[in-house]
């Protein structure tokens, strides 16, 4: 009857622990899914910021070609760059670092074509002057100025996230339940840099 007890308490406190290791690993994998999704929602407006300058740049363009009729192969240039930088989707859930380089790459090119196009301006007095190009040039730079912001952030997410995940004990949950490292965005200098759009 003793043996019984004894080996009926062992059970027992067998099955407390493993149940308390158990809901102890159903918080760490929800936690881990809060991150990963802070990490979507970081990434959800990096690619917000983008599309807004995307947006930008027909307009930016059309005011542009009315003053400078014969700088069609910039235009071509920044259009295709556009193009170019919005084909391109990243999937966040299962994002590779070749994917992110890709579209680093085409929002270099189009930061690059942009510069190109906002350069022109100074060969024309009439266009410096627009306020339609004033106007798309002021917000063509606090774009810019919340691109970073938006990759800083994002940068933010990916790092608590990693860090989480190959903390032990945490790894062993992360790893039983495929939660993977993300990459984070890191972006070449050049692209870091804002178009240069100040007229002094």
């Amino acid at each position: 009857m003793k043996k019984l007890a004894t080996g009926t308490l062992v059970l027992l406190a067998l099955i407390g622990v493993a149940l308390i290791a158990f809901f102890w690993g159903v918080g760490v994998r929800n936690g881990f899914v809060s991150q990963e999704e802070n990490v979507s929602t970081a990434w959800a407006n990096v690619q917000t910021q983008y599309q807004r300058r995307a947006d930008l740049i027909p307009n930016l363009v059309n005011t542009v070609k009315g003053y400078a009729k014969h700088e069609q192969e910039t235009f071509e240039k920044v259009v295709e760059a556009r193009a170019k930088a919005t084909e391109i989707k990243v999937d966040p859930t299962n994002m590779t670092a070749e994917d992110l380089q890709k579209y680093q790459e085409a929002q270099g090119e189009l930061t690059q074509a942009l510069g190109r196009l906002i350069a022109i301006s100074e060969n024309y007095p009439e266009l410096k002057a627009n306020q339609n190009f004033l106007e798309l040039q002021a917000q063509l730079e606090g774009t810019e100025n919340r691109i970073n912001e938006s990759r800083s952030l994002y940068n933010k997410a990916v790092q608590d996230y990693n860090v989480n995940i190959r903390t032990f004990p945490k790894n062993i949950v992360a790893s039983i339940c495929n939660f993977a490292k993300k990459d984070k965005f890191e972006a070449t200098a050049a692209a870091q840099e804002a178009p240069q759009v100040s007229f002094d």
